[in-house]
C-alpha cells in the first residue's frame, strides 16, 4: 500500500516513524512551507522533513495542498493512502479522493469531542480527567469522519498540555498503525461520529492566557497547566506607584483553603508563600516570572519584588 503521510508539527513525528516500520511503501512527506524567521532568531527545524531526508523519502510543501499543481503531483503519486496528522491544511474533498482508500486523520481527542486546532489544551483547561486518540477516515468537514480507531487514556493531575501531547503523540502512532493493518486485512470498521456530543477546541490565542480571578483556584491551575508551551498564562501586578507588571505563572497550586479577600487579592507573601484569593479558594504560587525576566522560585521573586499582602493582581485589557 504506497503511503503519503502529510505532517508538521512534533505530534506528527511519532507516527510518521511509525509508518516506516509497517513494510509499505511512504512514497512522499507533505509538510508546511518553511517561513523566513522575523526577527534574528532561528526558525525551529521542520522535524518532519528531517526525518524524510534521512529516510530519502520525496518532500513537497505547497503553500496550498489544494491547488491544481499540488493535486497534480498527488496524482502523479498515486497513493493509496493519505495519512494527515498535525498537517495545518484542510484538504478538499477533491484532494482526499486522489489516494484510492482516502485519508487517515489521527486527532488528539476522543472525537467527537473537542473538534479543532487545540484539543489538549482545552481538554486539560476544563478539567477533564481523561482523553485520548481517535482515528478517522477524513471527510471533507474537519474532524467530522467517522472513526476506525480510538484509544482513551487518563489525563495526571499535574500533566501540563506539553507532557500530555508527547505520551499522546506516541500511543497515538500505535493506534494509526492499527487502523492500517485493519484497512489491508479487510476487517476496518467505520463509526459515525454522534453529532450530539460535538464539543470544540479552537485555536488557542494569546488572550487564553489572561487570568481571571473570579474563577476558582482549581480552573486557574488548569489554565496554568493547559497553556504551556504557549501562550502561558499571565496577570498583571497593579502596582500604586507605577505601572502594571506582567507575571506569567508557571506552577501554581491549589492549597484548600478559603477566604473572604476579594478574588486577585494578595492574602500571604512571605519565603515561599505567595496566596492570592480567587473566586472560590486561595491559589499557591510556586515559579512565576516577571516579564522580561528569568522563571523564578517564590522565595527568589518576593526577595526581589515588594509584593505584599492586600496588592492586587488582574487583567488588564493589553493582552
Amino acid at each position: 500500500m504506497k503511503i503519503i503521510m502529510m505532517g508538521t508539527g512534533g505530534y506528527a513525528l511519532p507516527t510518521f516513524g511509525a509508518l516506516y516500520e509497517t513494510g509499505h511503501p511512504i512514497v512522499a512527506l507533505f509538510t508546511r512551507p518553511e517561513t523566513a524567521p522575523r526577527s534574528r532568531q532561528r526558525t525551529p527545524p521542520n522535524c518532519m522533513r528531517q526525518l524524510a531526508v534521512q529516510q530519502g523519502t520525496p518532500v513537497f510543501d505547497p503553500p496550498d495542498v489544494n491547488a491544481p499543481t499540488a493535486q497534480q503531483v498527488l496524482r502523479s503519486l498515486a497513493p493509496d493512502l493519505l495519512i494527515v496528522c498535525d498537517y495545518g491544511q484542510i484538504l478538499a474533498a477533491e484532494t482526499l479522493g486522489l489516494a484510492r482508500h482516502g485519508g487517515f486523520n489521527l486527532h488528539a481527542s476522543l472525537l467527537p469531542k473537542y473538534r479543532g486546532a487545540a484539543p489538549i489544551n482545552w481538554a486539560i483547561y476544563h478539567g477533564e480527567t481523561q482523553t485520548g486518540n481517535t482515528v478517522i477516515h477524513m471527510t471533507p468537514q474537519i474532524d467530522g469522519g467517522p472513526w476506525v480507531a480510538q484509544e482513551t487514556v487518563a489525563i495526571d493531575p499535574d500533566e501540563t498540555a506539553a507532557d500530555l501531547e508527547l505520551r499522546l503523540a506516541d500511543l497515538g502512532a500505535r493506534l494509526v498503525v492499527t487502523a492500517i493493518g485493519q484497512l489491508v486485512a479487510g476487517t476496518l470498521v467505520k463509526i459515525p461520529q454522534d453529532k450530539g456530543q460535538v464539543t470544540r477546541a479552537p485555536k488557542l490565542n494569546k488572550s487564553d492566557g489572561r487570568v481571571d480571578w473570579t474563577r476558582s483556584a482549581r480552573q486557574i491551575r488548569n489554565q496554568v497547566r493547559a497553556m504551556q508551551p504557549w501562550p502561558k498564562t499571565y496577570t498583571d501586578w497593579l502596582r500604586t506607584d507605577r505601572a502594571p507588571l506582567r507575571l506569567i505563572l508557571n506552577n501554581v497550586a491549589v492549597t484548600g483553603q478559603q477566604t473572604e479577600r476579594p478574588a486577585g487579592t494578595i492574602v500571604v507573601a512571605e519565603g515561599d508563600d505567595l496566596l492570592v484569593a480567587t473566586g472560590d479558594g486561595l491559589l499557591a504560587i510556586r515559579q512565576i516570572q516577571p516579564a522580561g525576566k528569568r522563571l523564578m522560585a517564590c522565595r527568589d521573586f518576593l526577595r526581589g519584588y515588594p509584593l505584599r499582602p492586600g496588592d492586587r493582581l488582574a487583567a488588564t485589557a493589553a493582552a
